[in-house]
């Protein structure tokens, strides 16, 4: 028997862009150092202060789109969606929660204290600066010079921020996008924290291979690393009775004429919560193993990965949780001798070979909560499983083509001599 588990929804907009507008009739430039200018305007503003960034009048005229195509024909278009996307950045909100995030935050500044020899004196580039908290670190452990480069109206404040700082000289703030600004040198280390949830959601990563390809130099350090995308199947019963039972007796009124609904509203779309290690059936899958030096773009429009898993229990499984870490290291060591993929009860689970060499930050359901949390994919119906019955199938993550930051999410699972389809849009 073949089943769609399309009829679910719990209203995921957690950081949902606003709906796009047109992209506003300026850009902003830096005049601080030759090295750095806006590539795609015709910029007649200067700064007659060499700190501060500048903005385009909104009538200077701009070259026609098709001039730009060729003036830059490896480098993607800027969508009303793009626009959209940089627009919800410049929410202080959402920097605000990102930064409280001490997992988060606390691990990337261990990662730049710990390679201090590989930044100190070197020139970096901060993909997605933000406030340019990043940015101050990596000036801390002293940089010689660091482009913070973000296209999102953060980049104003995050001026301001690097001036209160007296970091005017080592810092410079580039708002635009990477895949426009303009930087004339190579540079040694690019730093950025680009994971979106479910990690590929938001596509950011691209942008940071974008500023890989077009000015590290050979043997320079992409922090993180490395990035591996996991997921497991779950069991849920207060998620799911909250949710669902919960009109079976409303006030000893019989409303289960709205279990139909409710399952819609609560289970259709992805949900990013929070959940913990007795929430798993099993060991988790790797989905995806990311190198950040030698990923490339056409690779994350489609993600495909077969899985089988054991459960561990009898319990109910109701759907599945996914979750990413990330590894700051050196790139002398080789992916293949930082991971190895082996079998566990029919899943793969990753094994590092010498924890010692790596600082990780996970967003596993076990480890410290993170602003990430997790994403669960939820069924439905719940399946009843016997300890040690199989779950096998196959999940695809795909590039949304209406906007290339939402993802497809494309689940087909097999359990008990039933098999189920389930797709949802992270949007």
């Amino acid at each position: 028997m073949f089943l769609n588990d399309n009829n679910n929804t719990n209203g995921y907009n957690h950081h949902q862009p606003p709906p796009p507008s047109p992209p506003p009739g300026m850009l902003q430039t830096h005049s601080h150092h030759d090295r750095a200018r806006r590539g795609t305007r015709r910029s007649r503003a200067s700064s007659s202060n060499s700190n501060s960034i500048v903005r385009v009048s909104d009538t200077e005229q701009q070259p026609p789109q098709e001039q730009l195509q060729q003036q830059q024909p490896n480098r993607s278009p800027c969508t009303d969606y793009d626009m959209a996307y940089f627009h919800s950045y410049a929410h202080l909100g959402i920097h605000q929660e990102m930064i409280k995030d001490r997992v988060r935050t606390e691990t990337y500044r261990e990662a730049i204290m710990r390679h201090q020899d590989s930044i100190a004196g070197k020139v970096v580039v901060d993909v997605g600066c933000g406030t340019g908290i990043l940015s101050i670190f990596c000036a801390q452990a002293g940089a010689k010079r660091v482009y913070a480069v973000d296209a999102s109206d953060i980049a104003l404040q995050a001026n301001e921020v690097v001036k209160a700082n007296n970091l005017s000289d080592v810092i410079i703030v580039l708002h635009g996008r990477v895949e426009d600004v303009e930087i004339d040198e190579e540079v040694d280390v690019i730093i950025s924290e680009w994971m979106g949830y479910m990690l590929l959601y938001e596509s950011m990563l691209g942008s940071v291979i974008t500023a890989r390809d077009r000015w590290l130099k050979p043997g320079g350090l992409i922090f993180p690393s490395s990035a591996t995308l996991y997921m497991a199947p779950v069991t849920h019963t207060d998620r799911y009775s909250d949710s669902v039972d919960f009109w079976r007796n409303v006030y000893g009124i019989d409303m289960s004429a709205m279990l139909s609904l409710a399952k819609q509203c609560a289970f259709e779309e992805p949900s990013v919560e929070t959940i913990t290690g007795e929430n798993v059936l099993t060991w988790p899958h790797v989905v995806k193993y990311l190198d950040s030096y030698t990923v490339t773009i056409s690779e994350l429009e489609t993600v495909t990965s077969k899985f089988k898993f054991n459960s561990m229990m009898r319990a109910p499984l109701h759907g599945f949780a996914f979750w990413f870490d990330v590894e700051f290291n050196v790139p002398t060591i080789a992916p293949t001798s930082v991971i190895e993929s082996h079998q566990v009860n029919g899943s793969l689970r990753k094994r590092r070979t010498n924890p010692s060499e790596a600082l990780v930050l996970s967003t596993a359901p076990e480890d410290p909560p993170t602003h990430w949390q997790q994403t669960l994919i939820y069924f439905y119906d719940p399946i009843e499983l016997e300890q040690d019955q199989v779950i096998e199938g196959l999940v695809t993550l795909t590039q949304s083509k209406e906007n290339a930051r939402f993802m497809n999410i494309h689940l087909e699972y097999t359990s008990g001599n039933r098999s189920y389809v389930k797709e949802s849009v992270m949007r």
